[in-house]
């Protein structure tokens, strides 16, 4: 009977982001808060936990420092316990003075801290994906067939098999054929293997799980970069790769219209992510903050986070991070607010010395996504923009008809932002460093 505690877990902590920018300006991709207290690595290594995978590695990279922050403050196993959650920092060596420049290169450069693991297997995960999922399940499967590799799969829609990568599999299981990231018709008929026709491809999730011999042959024996790409396309025809079903919910967070959308549906009642499931807790970073105080506010679908003061205002279809202030008669509406790293000095404060943070009073937000400790003045006024449509601003920018404020950005009282606005009527105000 193989073990859990033979796997070793490796999350990749993602590259630039740019799909998600401003939002990874100052951090990196898995390290972008979600669902108002926790942020998008915290989902693997809580799966791997919850699956008895106790041995786990985050590779990364680029905007690391609040990514490496989180985790050597959050996840900590005590003296007792074997576990470990390392992180695993590009680096120049004798042997490579580059980069990651991929998630197969990644993993070869720590092919050496893979073998001190001495483990049996390696489980390869994303680090900014939304699921639950029991990996004991995967590994199982992996077992029982076989398997020299086994890829997670999912039932894909033809709007969006050309953002995965999309594979053929056989009636045994074994994967016979894939593709990155497919754009062209052509190739998208041939891969059609469901009857379904709402989702009638196999889109691989990104997670992959290696006998660890297979990966350092692998990996040794090419200079290949990418997994999907380039790795898991040529190993299908060496190898016995298999396609383990996964149809629970998954949403690779990868723009920021998606990002919003999912945060919003975090909050309301029939959310398809349970963060109160108490056999699938989702662990962040334990904070000693008080509790919310809510004086005569409204609220409808709203997620609310710790150590916030809310005033009476009106909030609807919205996510409230930690330590948000919303000041009397706002108004805000279908908005991810992202909350503070901090309070402001009360006696700064009272010497009138800028923008408190959080929303000012009488202010109408709507359609909105704002990053943590940005300053909202009395009485903006914020509207959501047609989709598609693109604007870059001083201090903020519309992505997908999205007004985004970034992290730290100033906001100054009276400032209207829609789309019956000019955009050159609106004040510029900066973003505070």
């Amino acid at each position: 009977m193989q073990i859990l505690d033979n796997i070793l877990g490796i999350i990749m902590g993602g590259g630039r982001g740019s799909r998600l920018y401003p939002l990874t300006r100052d951090r990196a991709k898995p390290a972008v808060p979600i669902a108002g207290k926790y942020r998008l690595i915290d989902i693997p290594i809580s799966n791997c936990i919850n699956s008895g995978i106790h041995h786990i590695a985050v590779l990364t990279q680029f905007n690391s420092v609040s990514l490496h922050r989180h985790i050597t403050q959050t996840y900590n196993f005590d003296a007792f316990h074997r576990g470990w959650v390392q992180l695993w920092a590009a680096e120049q060596t004798i042997g490579s003075e580059s980069w990651y420049q991929g998630t197969a290169d990644a993993v070869r450069k720590q092919l050496f801290e893979i073998r001190s693991a001495r483990a049996d297997y390696v489980l390869i995960l994303a680090g900014d994906h939304l699921y639950q999922m029991d990996y004991e399940d995967m590994a199982r499967f992996h077992w029982d067939n076989g398997a020299d590799i086994t890829v997670a799969v999912q039932p894909a829609s033809t709007e969006d098999a050309s953002r995965f990568g999309i594979l053929k599999r056989s009636d045994e299981g074994l994967i016979t054929d894939f593709v990155e990231k497919p754009k062209d018709p052509k190739v998208l008929k041939k891969f059609i293997s469901r009857d379904d026709p709402e989702r009638p491809y196999l889109a691989s999730m990104g997670n992959y799980f290696f006998k660890t011999d297979v990966l350092l042959d692998l990996l040794n024996s090419t200079t290949d970069d990418d997994f999907g790409g380039e790795v898991i396309p040529k190993a299908i025809h060496t190898h016995k790769v298999c396609g383990f079903d996964f149809d629970g919910y998954w949403e690779d967070i990868g723009t920021i219209r998606s990002f919003y959308e999912v945060n919003l549906k975090l909050a309301s009642p029939d959310s398809p992510f349970n963060f109160n499931d108490p056999t699938k807790r989702i662990y962040t970073r334990a904070r000693f903050l008080p509790s919310t105080k809510v004086d005569g506010a409204t609220l409808e679908d709203v997620m609310i986070s710790e150590g916030c003061l809310i005033g009476k205002a009106e909030i609807e279809n919205a996510v409230i991070g930690l330590r948000s202030q919303i000041g009397d008669g706002a108004v805000i509406r279908n908005t991810v607010l992202m909350g503070a790293d901090y309070y402001d000095n009360p006696d700064d404060l009272a010497k009138g010395q800028g923008i408190p943070l959080g929303i000012g009073k009488n202010s109408v937000i709507d359609g909105a996504l704002i990053d943590k400790n940005a300053r909202i003045g009395e009485g903006v006024v914020i509207k959501p923009f047609p989709p598609d449509v693109e604007i870059d601003h001083d201090d903020w920018v519309v992505r997908d008809g999205i007004v985004v404020i970034p992290k730290r950005a100033v906001i100054h009282p009276g400032t209207v932002i829609a789309p019956d606005k000019a955009v050159s009527d609106v004040p510029s105000s900066g973003v505070a460093q």
